[in-house]
């Protein structure tokens, strides 16, 4: 299931962060997402998390979650989001 949830999830990447010169193949989900990664930044962090709210109905509380381990790759989001889910 999360092979789904992770090339979604780089959809919505690319779709909610206006990325249009990469596609869903050129993102890896292994690939770091901030800094020498896929270069995305704090800002990034907010609309994405806004964007997974939206789809999901999964909230990340900076407060709370473990934001930077969460955020490192596309396969740890996607493990987050179906543990969240599951609850």
């Amino acid at each position: 299931m999360s092979s789904v949830i992770e090339n979604e999830l780089k959809q919505l990447i690319i779709d909610s962060l206006d990325l249009e010169d990469i596609s869903v193949e050129d993102i890896d989900s292994k690939e770091v997402l901030f800094n020498e990664g896929l270069g995305l930044d704090s800002i990034d962090a907010l609309e994405l998390g806004l964007a997974i709210r939206k789809k999901y109905n999964v909230r990340i509380d900076a407060e709370k979650d473990d934001v930077e381990k969460i955020f490192s790759s596309i396969v740890l989001l996607a493990s987050f989001i179906e543990s969240e889910q599951a609850k």
